[in-house]
Order: C-alpha cells, then sequence, then structure tokens
C-alpha cells in the first residue's frame, strides 16, 4: 500500500509518500520526475503517525532549523549505485555544497578506480526521490553554478540561502565545498 499527503511549503505543494513505516518519496508537485500519485491511487498519510514526523521535520527545516535527517525512516527505491550516491547527499552537513565531481572522486577513490564520472552521478543526484530530505539542493557545478535541481533552479537557489548560503553562481565553490 502506498501512503500519499501533500505538505504546503513556501516553495510549493510538496507530495510525501510512504509505504506505512518509511518514507519512499518527497517531490514539488509538479516538478520533473513528479512522483505524485492520482488521487484515490493512495490511502492518506495523514492517519499514521509517521506524518507527524514528516511535518515536524519540514516545519522546522523551512523555518531554518537544522533537523536530521538520520532520524527518518527513509526507504528511497533506487539502484544500487544511485543510493550510494543519495547516501553521499545525506553526509553534506547543513548550509555546505559539493560538487558532482567531488563525490565522482569519493565513489573512484572507494572503488579503486582511477577515475569516476561526475555525469553519472549528476544522473543519481537527479533522481533522488526524496528532495530536501536527501539534500540534492547542496550538490552545485564544479564552477558554482546551480545546476540539475528537478525542482526548478529558483527553489534550488532558495534552499541554498535558507540555509546561510550564498547561491549566487560568482562565489569561489573550492572556498566553500565541504569534504564528503
Amino acid at each position: 500500500m502506498i501512503y500519499q499527503a501533500i505538505f504546503a511549503s513556501p516553495l510549493g505543494d510538496i507530495s510525501i509518500q510512504s509505504d506505512g513505516k518509511h518514507v519512499t518519496a518527497l517531490y514539488f508537485v509538479g516538478q520533473r520526475y513528479d512522483g505524485t500519485l492520482e488521487q484515490g491511487a493512495s490511502k492518506s498519510l495523514e492517519a499514521l503517525p509517521l506524518w507527524k514526523t514528516i511535518e515536524t521535520y519540514l516545519t522546522r527545516y523551512f523555518k531554518g532549523e537544522k533537523p536530521d535527517p538520520q532520524k527518518l525512516p527513509l526507504a528511497p527505491q533506487g539502484t544500487a549505485f544511485q543510493k550510494r550516491v543519495w547516501q553521499k547527499l545525506l553526509a553534506i552537513p547543513y548550509g555546505e555544497v559539493t560538487t558532482y565531481g567531488a563525490i565522482a572522486a569519493e565513489i573512484a577513490q572507494e572503488t579503486g578506480k582511477p577515475h569516476f564520472s561526475a555525469q553519472a552521478v549528476g544522473n543519481a543526484v537527479g533522481r533522488n526521490p526524496i528532495s530536501i530530505i536527501i539534500p540534492c539542493h547542496r550538490v552545485i557545478g564544479k564552477d558554482g553554478s546551480l545546476t540539475g535541481y528537478a525542482g526548478g533552479i529558483e527553489r534550488k537557489k532558495w534552499l541554498l540561502e535558507r540555509e546561510g548560503r550564498r547561491a549566487a553562481p560568482d562565489y569561489l565553490p573550492e572556498a566553500r565545498i565541504a569534504p564528503i
């Protein structure tokens, strides 16, 4: 059974899905790769205890607090590689950014390869099914550009600024990139 609810955020409605015990998806309604189900295709998540946990997390986040995503029961669906990349995203601290290339370099090092594709990492980041909580908005281009956010670049900019990051493309990202 799939459970779903809509959370009204400052950036628009967010569709949240669950298997009843875990968060399985979180999308801005209407975004690219939107996983929102048709009305009647799911049961109400609001009737489950998990809803209060998710609602509290998102409310705190949008107020500018730093709730811990590790305290949420997350179960994103994807390939083993995508899940590996999403774990890397969860390690990016609140208010920090990294690049697709930095994540690719870390995966290359872990797997003993001389190089790993930043584009492959970008594709996995772009397929993140649990936006905001798995913070794909904290990944930027190597030149500091705000690239590749399925929810839209303006939302990515807003999220980074909410976290205290200057999101203008003219800053030097290498001085601010958090180690992964």
